[in-house]
């Protein structure tokens, strides 16, 4: 019996999901809510989504540092996935993986460092400066703030 089992392990196993994802369906048509005449169309008709019926519009606009963070999000995520492939391997692979590796990190971090100085990780609106425009017989005086120097 017990070879039996082993040969055919895997043909059980979906004979078994296929059984309780039957008895499932079935228990939920059998014991669900049901809707006749003009609720079950008007009910048919909205969307229905884990449990909650939707509010509001789907249509939101989304701004565009949130698909630049979504693009590097992905990037480094998948970056990811070939330094922990890289762990798994780490003895057997030797030296050169290891600086194939670090030289890899140390270019994932550039892009960082990149990222953040260009300023692609701020979410906030950008505070700019704008030059002050004093009409010409303005009681007025601007103030000049020297530079300043570099020691």
């Amino acid at each position: 019996m017990s070879q039996f089992l082993a040969d055919h392990a895997l043909a059980i196993y979906v004979a078994f999901t296929v059984i309780f994802l039957c008895i499932v369906v079935a228990l939920s048509a059998a014991l669900g809510p049901r809707r006749v005449g003009a609720a079950r169309g008007r009910s048919m008709s909205l969307p229905y989504e884990s449990g909650i019926l939707s509010t509001g519009s789907a249509r939101i606009r989304l701004p565009v540092q949130y698909y630049l963070l979504a693009v590097f999000f992905v990037i480094f995520d998948v970056e990811s996935v070939f330094i922990y492939s890289w762990a798994s391997v780490v003895v057997e692979a030797g030296w050169a993986a290891f600086i194939s590796v670090a030289t890899f990190v140390v270019f994932l971090t550039l892009a960082l460092i990149y990222l953040w100085r260009s300023g692609a990780l701020e979410w906030g609106p950008k505070h700019r400066r704008m030059p002050v425009k004093v009409p010409p017989n303005s009681p007025v005086e601007l103030v000049k703030i020297p530079a300043r120097e570099v020691v």
